[in-house]
């Protein structure tokens, strides 16, 4: 079977992110405003420094919340995942695919040349790969 695309074919261009010394709450506001499921984390020259997935979030509100704290004065820097696992925009989709399979992530970075140039998602990958066994069958169909 021919690789059906790469990433530049369904990435996202220009994902919101948010900066480190952002306050967490504020990251909360914009993941349920736009229903996302995470963002990436760049600092002022679009490198990425880390990830803030919905559950990052809720294990630091609820951390500030049992600690008597108020989640108004958490960072992302202390509660997002700084290990992060980027790809290429010419990487295929079906090594990311199984690569957010293995590691149950639901979204890649996409960076090149060390700064953020996109993201893809599992929805975007799912997509693009229904995409391509329509057009496949099409084809075969005549």
């Amino acid at each position: 079977m021919t690789q059906p695309t790469t990433v530049r074919d369904c990435m996202h261009r220009q994902p919101l992110t948010i900066r480190p010394d952002a306050n967490l709450v504020e990251a909360v506001n914009i993941i349920t405003e736009h229903g996302l499921t995470g963002l990436t984390v760049t600092d002022a020259t679009g490198a990425v420094q880390g990830v803030l997935s919905e559950l990052d979030c809720l294990r630091g509100i609820l951390t500030a919340i049992y600690n008597d704290g108020d989640p108004e004065h958490a960072l992302v820097s202390e509660v997002m995942t700084s290990t992060v696992n980027a790809c290429s925009a010419q990487d295929s989709i079906v090594e990311v695919a199984q690569s957010m399979l293995e590691t149950r992530q639901r979204r890649r970075p996409v960076v090149e040349d060390g700064v953020l140039v996109g993201q893809v998602s599992s929805r975007n990958i799912l997509w693009a790969l229904m995409e391509h066994s329509r057009r496949r069958f099409r084809e075969q169909r005549g």
